[in-house]
């Protein structure tokens, strides 16, 4: 059986000087085709007509070649090249001397580098073609047309308008989604959510608000959503479950709702907002085989001057982490998932269920093809401050246990919520960001404040 002949092994690029590895066929910095490199000879070096032995394996040393000019031309002292004695043919006549070639002029062979290039020379600059009289000078303008008042301006070249295709009309830069990065400081509460460095797209939303009860004092709460990425549409279920359960939550609790009860019919209508979806044209053109309904999970927090009440839906995550870090934190709620069902028949241990691949099955989801939906709440009334994290998995799988969760989570978050949401989303960065990342911190009291919502 043939194979392709094998090139002597080299330990850097001949044109970068970059390390190379065994069987590299172009160098991964510069790109340089390392098959028009020739090949070392598996002898020794030519001996000199001196007696010296040119060095073999000096760093930035090339082998020698014939100089280009064709003559005897400059070469180490004491070495000799062929073309130093004029040749003669069978007849005993003499060669004509070669014709002189200017260098680089075609020649696919470097002087000073010993290496064979089988392009001609790039130059440093391309001359620009004249500009055609019958267009008018501003085509050619250095400076861009300022966008219109009110549309959007290209974040490249800060002067271009963005078309609807999310690409800049002046320098054809793509534009970065909304939803990428989103940060919202609401006062006592804060929350941050990132795309992430594999994902394509963020599917995670989050939805903050404050409100006065009859009783005059107030009610913080958060909303986080994770969408189902096999699912048709996550983003928007996600956006529309986060908006729906946050406006129930701040049409009830003004009303004396019992905050717990009121998390629950938030879940509820986030539950018939991610339903109505799938009913939708959006939804059926974007269908594919292998795709559901449109889902996601939620969690959500209410914090009041007293008590402290969560609900969710999925595997999305609440964690209590007191100021006085002396004192345990944990965590305030439990998976619908796979993992958690191993674990609660007695079928395996925590770390068992978690190392395994299927543990991030979900069991439980909000969407028109949901088995059943069962909002969980829990209500907790906590004899100290700390701050309340509510976060999608894309944090929590890099701070799982809630001591984990604790060392990450800044010791003045109580009152820098922003500050302690970003650096938060900043350690499941560090730690890989293979998922979306939204995370909301909320104070526990809630601090006084005035009535209104945000």
């Amino acid at each position: 059986m043939s194979q392709m002949p094998q090139q002597t092994a080299l330990s850097r690029c001949p044109s970068c000087e970059e390390p190379l590895e065994s069987g590299d066929r172009f160098c991964g910095a510069c790109g340089y085709d390392l098959s028009a490199v020739p090949a070392r000879p598996s002898d020794h070096p030519t001996v000199a007509l001196n007696g010296t032995t040119p060095p073999q394996g000096t760093p930035g040393m090339a082998w020698p070649v014939a100089p280009e000019t064709g003559g005897s031309g400059h070469h180490p002292a004491g070495m000799h090249l062929p073309t130093d004695l004029q040749g003669t043919d069978s007849g005993g006549r003499e060669l004509p001397a070669a014709p002189e070639v200017p260098p680089f002029a075609g020649s696919p062979v470097s002087p000073a580098a010993g290496v064979r290039f089988d392009h001609p020379r790039e130059p440093d600059e391309y001359p620009l073609q004249a500009p055609d009289p019958r267009v008018a000078d501003t085509a050619f303008s250095d400076v861009p047309t300022p966008a219109a008042e009110g549309t959007k301006v290209c974040v490249a070249c800060r002067a271009g308008r963005v078309d609807s295709d999310g690409y800049c009309e002046n320098c054809g830069h793509a534009q970065p989604r909304e939803r990428d990065h989103m940060e919202q400081d609401a006062g006592p509460v804060a929350a941050v959510s990132d795309r992430g460095l594999r994902h394509h797209r963020n599917e995670d939303a989050f939805a903050l608000g404050c409100a006065a009860l009859p009783d005059g004092s107030s009610a913080v709460l958060a909303i986080v959503c994770d969408g189902v990425s096999s699912a048709t549409r996550p983003d928007d279920a996600s956006l529309a479950a986060s908006r729906a359960a946050s406006e129930a939550l701040l049409a009830a609790l003004p009303l004396g709702t019992h905050p717990q009860q009121a998390m629950h019919d938030a879940i509820v209508a986030a539950s018939r907002a991610v339903n109505s979806l799938a009913a939708e044209p959006a939804t059926a053109l974007e269908q594919a085989p292998h795709q559901n309904a449109p889902a996601c999970t939620l969690v959500g927090a209410v914090v009041t001057s007293g008590l402290l009440v969560v609900g969710w839906v999925g595997d999305s995550r609440a964690y209590w982490v007191p100021v006085d870090r002396g004192a345990p934190p944990a965590r305030l709620t439990e998976d619908d998932s796979w993992a958690a069902q191993m674990v609660a028949a007695g079928l395996m241990n925590e770390a068992e269920a978690y190392a395994d691949e299927r543990a991030h099955a979900i069991t439980g989801w909000l969407g028109a093809d949901a088995y059943e939906l069962e909002p969980h709440t829990a209500s907790f009334k906590p004899d100290r401050p700390g701050v309340v994290v509510v976060c999608t998995d894309g944090l929590w799988n890099y701070a799982e246990a809630a001591g984990e969760m604790a060392e990450v989570v800044p010791l003045d978050a109580a009152v820098r919520p922003l500050h302690s949401a970003r650096v938060l989303v900043g350690h499941a960065l560090d730690g890989g960001g293979h998922d979306n990342v939204t995370v909301a911190v909320l104070p526990f009291p809630a601090p006084p404040q005035g009535a209104g919502s945000v």
